[in-house]
């Protein structure tokens, strides 16, 4: 049932068969154990270790390594049976490893574990775990609990419930016990109901469970993730693709060999262990073990930047994102309500504050507030002693303090305290002697403090209203009552103007709700603060009354300093940021705005999303980049339209409503401070310090990932190319077998090993973060990679056949051994040539990737000890090489690397006519691209290289003076 926020307390409990003041019985309770269950989610069971080891032997490119090593031991090919079985072994380990440590470390991120509760059973409250409870039971709710179920409100004294996990709206929620009469209320609207897994913060109150385990919200969440089914990521189709190509390939070569063979009349076992031994040539045996290792550096790459990765593929996926879906609190903001702004009567200040305040600091200055009119002094510190927040050490860094207690309260603490104003020192010297608690009716708190008699310890905050209550006759007591600004205001007559208690006139209440609207529209939440001297305890009675008016306190969760530039980073590399957040659409708008994640005033709240067809919804995400007030089904429905459109979506959320977009997501991302568990088990990544700049930086190691694995793809497949024509060939030129099966074996373990590994480890490329990303669906050999593996693959085996084919013809015994190390070297210079798409290796450097420099180097030493060490000759059979014949082999192999050079050398050529610059788009611009806009295309303008670039320069200037706050004067 969810309308019980319809119901009257009364009914519910009739409903429920629960009595306020007796509770459940013993028999009851049991009865509806049995009934209902455990008061717990069902959670997916984790993967096996054989379940994770099966996927790594499954994939299709060892599935061809398999059969291929089945093949050669069936034929008495021992040796590459084994070679080959050695190398599905190390890809399975590798791909296990990776997949179960990440596995066990979310295991150990889960905090929420099931809290004891307060309940009334027997007329008789105890305490119990939270898993016994079942509904009906009534529970007492007090600030710091975990909300153990879903419930419905019947008593509340001030109580308020931090949602964010379940509704995404960062300020605390107000409860009530009132009925609803409205149908439909989104989750963040029910006042009067408090759901599992929410915190209260504020009061205390009773409530009747309604619903519990997989019954509840959070469970209804966790259903619907269970039911997403997760997506191959676009590496393992690309990879997918190559490997069902690639054994196409095999099969019609073993067909056309065992064909002809035939045909001349060979012996058909003979044909057919030659068809393996150039299947072997053909098959990149390294690459399922080189990408697994790469990505597997990359994890641990991205670890070392606090993003944990729990399933592998996904440390290649990061780079193909073209969108990413952010929330807003603790991920593009710090999770902390920070006091920016104070208002009094005709002066406003504009704060940037730290909220942790050193224990201890000593400072030669005087704070800077107390240099402010006093009555700025005055309204933060009736703000602090109206307050029930407190301050104590951080239990991580002692140094510092932190606060406990609501966070609006606590961050009002914390700015006092930054001024001088410290809370202990303040009730020290003016005690509290009563107090009105806030409630949601009044939405004001008031208390009452004892006015200091002699003057040397009143506080010099509060000197001003000494000075003036002299006049009037003296003071004993003193009311401060803060809360929203409208209800103060409505139980206000004064106005603390210049030291003096002013009528409250018309003009001045319009000013007051002026500024406030002002306020509000920055995002920021506002508080009213105002205060009575009292000069006997009979005046005690209706003390929230003829109150004078302080100022005005807004606060508001303050951007990360570094998200902005790392959207600026994401807009250059074609990605758009979309904030989706739960929270209220001007403050969700403001943050947008300062962080650049937007530049209108555009946004979309769920209740507008509900109404929008299909078609409608689709044209709104080319243009929206900001939604309020999400739903979790309306987070889901905006990341599969997105996807339908051809996006690449990363998903980030921490709470229970986040759960389904981050599992339908290509990639979901969740934090791993404040993330729920429900949120981790979803996720592919988790950030482990919850901030934006992070994911960012994780996707340009995606990024760099994914060059590099075609990289190493282009080396091991125009190196393979090379081998299978010198085998092709030679037959034709009357040639005997050029390669053994072993020669070809050690030469794919060699060269395709250790250089393909260091090519995985390529450092960024210098336009890596300033160019879109490719297109998801693009295919492994696009941009010219497959035209580039064609050809090199023919040059580098023309190069080695041909030097071997003169040998053989003049009668040297070495001719075999010619071929095998003109094409081991040639491979070597292809794999330093390739190391950038268009730079040249002197220009990035031999050093900047030293293991592929030693790579390089150690097959070398290899390669001479078989052609040299009679150990490695018997069993290779090499001959030595004069030092005539190895420095021609050296040569000849190095036209490779000359050639790709030369290439390189060509494309910068013909591009230096043109230089992609990325420059502020005009509304003219951006009009004509709405409704042809290519998903994966940046916003670009082609400029031309004669014209100088002050443009883009002014505009990466403005951006920096505007990001660091300068305003022109």
């Amino acid at each position: 049932m969810s309308n019980w926020y319809q119901i009257d307390a009364q009914e519910v409990l009739q409903q429920l068969g629960s009595d306020l003041s007796l509770g459940l019985s013993t028999a009851e309770v049991s009865r509806r154990q049995q009934q209902h269950g455990c008061n717990e989610l069902i959670e997916q069971e984790l993967r096996s270790p054989w379940q994770i080891l099966w996927e790594q032997v499954t994939a299709t490119l060892v599935i061809i390594l398999i059969v291929a090593a089945i093949a050669s031991g069936v034929l008495g090919d021992y040796k590459d049976a084994l070679g080959i079985i050695a190398i599905v072994v190390l890809i399975a380990v590798l791909g296990f490893s990776q997949e179960y440590q990440a596995q066990k470390a979310i295991a150990t991120l889960k905090k929420l574990s099931l809290p004891n509760v307060k309940v009334l059973r027997n007329g008789r409250w105890k305490e119990i775990s939270a898993r016994e409870l079942v509904p009906g039971d009534i529970i007492q709710l007090d600030a710091e609990d975990i909300v153990p179920a879903d419930c419905r409100v019947l008593e509340s004294v001030g109580l308020r419930v931090q949602e964010t996990t379940l509704t995404g709206v960062s300020e605390p929620t107000d409860k009530q016990p009132q009925t609803l009469s409205q149908a439909g209320l989104p989750l963040s609207d029910r006042h009067n109901m408090v759901y599992m897994g929410t915190v209260v913060t504020y009061g205390q109150g009773q409530a009747v469970v309604t619903e519990t385990g997989m019954k509840t919200e959070m469970g209804r969440v966790a259903s619907m993730v269970q039911a997403v089914e997760a997506e191959p990521t676009p590496l393992q189709k690309r990879l997918d693709e190559l490997g069902r190509g690639l054994a196409i390939a095999s099969l019609g070569l073993v067909a056309v060999i065992l064909v002809l063979g035939m045909l001349r009349g060979e012996d058909w076992k003979i044909m057919l262990l030659t068809a393996i031994t150039l299947v072997v040539a053909a098959l990149p045996e390294g690459l399922p073990a080189v990408v697994t290792i790469a990505l597997a550096l990359g994890a641990r790459q991205m670890l070392k930047r606090r993003a944990l990765i729990r399933n592998l593929p996904a440390v290649e996926t990061l780079g193909s994102v073209t969108v990413i879906c952010s929330g807003k609190t603790g991920t593009l903001t710090e999770n902390r309500m920070t006091v920016t702004v104070l208002d009094v009567a005709g002066q406003r200040i504009d704060l940037t504050t730290r909220m942790r305040a050193c224990v201890g600091e000593k400072s030669q200055d005087r704070p800077f507030l107390l240099c402010q009119p006093p009555a700025v002094s005055l309204l933060l510190a009736s703000s602090t002693l109206c307050n029930n927040a407190l301050l104590e050490p951080d239990r991580d860094e002692p140094r510092y303090l932190r606060a406990v207690g609501d966070p609006t309260e606590g961050a009002l603490v914390m700015a006092a305290a930054q001024q001088g104003l410290w809370k202990a020192d303040l009730e020290h010297l003016i005690p509290r002697v009563a107090e009105v608690p806030y409630d949601c009716r009044r939405q004001r708190m008031t208390t009452i403090h004892k006015f200091p008699s002699i003057p040397s310890r009143i506080p010099c905050a509060l000197e001003t209203i000494w000075h003036w209550s002299e006049k009037i006759g003296g003071i004993s007591y003193i009311v401060f009552t803060k809360g929203t600004v409208n209800n103060i205001l409505d139980v206000c007559s004064h106005i603390w103007i210049n030291g003096q208690a002013k009528p409250l006139t018309e003009i001045w209440h319009r000013h007051i709700c002026v500024t406030h609207s002002q306020l509000a529209e920055n995002g920021l939440r506002v508080m009213g603060a105002a205060f009575r001297p009292l000069q006997s305890v009979n005046e005690w009675e209706e003390v929230e009354q003829d109150l004078i008016f302080i100022g005005m306190v807004g606060m508001n969760d303050p951007a990360r300093p570094e998200v902005r530039d790392a959207v600026l980073t994401c807009k250059r590399a074609g990605i758009r940021p979309v904030m989706i957040t739960g929270d209220h659409p001007l403050t969700a708008r403001f943050i947008a705005r300062e962080v650049g994640i937007a530049t209108d005033n555009q946004i979309i709240t769920s209740e507008e999303l509900s109404q929008l067809s299909v078609e409608e919804l689709r044209c709104t995400l080319n243009d929206t980049s900001v939604y309020a007030r999400v739903s979790s089904q309306h987070k889901f429905e905006i990341v599969q339209t997105l996807q339908q459109q051809g996006h690449i979506v990363a998903m980030t959320g921490d709470g229970i409503n986040d759960a389904p977009a981050l599992k339908g997501s290509d990639i979901g991302v969740a934090m791993g401070i404040r993330g729920t568990d429900v949120a981790k088990e979803a996720a592919d990544m988790v950030l482990l310090d919850d901030n934006f700049a992070t994911l960012v930086a994780a996707v340009k190691e995606g990024r760099v990932i994914y060059d590099n694995i075609r990289k190493f793809i282009k080396y091991l497949l125009s190196s393979n190319v090379g081998e299978l024509l010198v085998m092709l060939l030679a037959p034709f030129l009357g040639m005997p077998l050029p390669l053994l099966p072993l020669q070809i074996l050690w030469i794919n373990l060699t060269t395709d090993g250790l250089p393909a590994l260091a090519l995985g480890v390529e450092p960024a490329e210098r336009d890596t973060m300033n160019r879109p990303p490719y297109p998801p669906n693009e295919n492994i050999f696009a941009r010219g990679m497959g035209r580039d593996i064609i050809w090199i693959g023919i040059l580098m085996g023309c190069v080695s056949l041909g030097t071997g084919f003169l040998y053989w013809k003049i009668g040297s015994p070495a001719w075999q051994t010619v071929i095998f190390t003109t094409l081991t070297l040639s491979q070597m210079g292809n794999a330093l040539a390739v190391r950038s798409n268009r730079d040249s290796l002197f220009t990035i450097g031999l050093l900047s990737n030293k293991a592929l420099l030693a790579s390089v180097a150690l097959t070398l030493v290899l390669q001479i000890a078989v052609v040299y060490v009679p150990f490695f000759q018997k069993l290779f059979n090499t001959l030595p090489l004069s030092a005539l014949d190895l420095v021609i082999c050296l040569a000849v192999s190095s036209l490779v690397f000359w050639c790709v050079e030369l290439e390189k050398w060509l494309l910068r050529r013909s591009n230096s006519d043109s230089k992609l610059h990325l420059v502020a788009e005009t509304s003219e611009e951006k009009d004509m691209q709405v409704c042809n806009r290519v998903p994966t295309s940046p916003r670009l303008r082609l400029c031309n290289s004669s014209k100088p670039s002050y443009r883009a320069s002014s505009l990466r200037l403005h951006l920096r003076l505007k990001a660091s706050g300068y305003r022109r004067k």
